[in-house]
């Protein structure tokens, strides 16, 4: 086996330096997917008039969830980010399940989870970071950090590195989990491949078959943070814009 975990073919980019390479592909690779499975869903409802799909129930299954979602937990103008938070999950999704596809082991430039890359999962948790703390400032001015002085002032430096660890958990968890399940494929096919035997057993044939389990685990793991990420999101948000902190 020649791919190593945790190295990465790079690109060398001005002012930015080294970059991934085959992360970057993959993200490129995925936002093309992601665009165009909406424009089809899209234009479901342009032919098919009244009449839904499976795709399409399935699709506004989706939506209404985090919609409830989003409206329970942010009140009404929870409404107004359900498009947000819907293209954070199915985008999200989207990354966390190419880990599944065995891409480069078929000699493409590209494959493998992009958010087992702590650079992709850090760029989005600071960019929601950024987006909340903007949507903040513009509901209530400099008030928007009063709860930072609550209940008193010199708790200031604990919930200051609270606020700021938030994008620091967001990144974290959701790297490190789908990380997990690409070692744990890796060490499995490492075993596969080494034919271990162990006196009249041989531990490499009876491995063959667990792949299959670990990749079903790997999907359901992707679902599950994917969730989790758009989750953090929307009460992070709440926290964030709600009148009392």
């Amino acid at each position: 086996m020649h791919e190593q975990i945790g190295e990465h073919p790079t690109w060398q980019w001005p002012v930015l330096g080294s970059v991934h390479a085959d992360t970057i592909l993959t993200t490129w690779v995925a936002m093309v997917i992601a665009l165009a499975f909406f424009w089809w869903v899209g234009s479901m409802y342009r032919t098919r008039g009244n009449r839904v799909g499976k795709t399409q129930a399935t699709f506004e299954g989706i939506i209404q969830f985090l919609s409830d979602l989003a409206v329970g937990t942010l009140g009404p103008k929870g409404e107004g980010y359900v498009p947000v938070f819907v293209g954070i999950f199915l985008f999200i999704w989207i990354l966390n399940e190419f880990g599944v596809l065995f891409l480069k082991a078929l000699g493409l430039p590209f494959g493998g989870s992009p958010t087992a890359d702590l650079n992709t999962t850090a760029a989005f948790a600071i960019t929601v970071f950024v987006s909340i703390q903007a949507i903040a400032i513009r509901k209530s001015g400099i008030k928007a950090y009063a709860h930072l002085f609550k209940p008193y002032a010199v708790l200031f430096p604990i919930n200051l590195i609270e606020e700021i660890a938030r994008p620091v958990v967001l990144a974290m968890r959701l790297a490190f989990n789908i990380l997990a399940g690409e070692l744990l494929l890796f060490v499995v096919a490492t075993i596969i491949v080494a034919n271990v035997q162990v006196g009249p057993l041989n531990i490499s044939v009876l491995s063959s078959v667990a792949p299959i389990g670990i990749e079903f685990f790997n999907f359901l793991i992707g679902t599950i943070q994917a969730f989790v990420f758009t989750l953090l999101t929307i009460v992070y948000l709440s926290l964030a814009t709600s009148e009392e902190h």
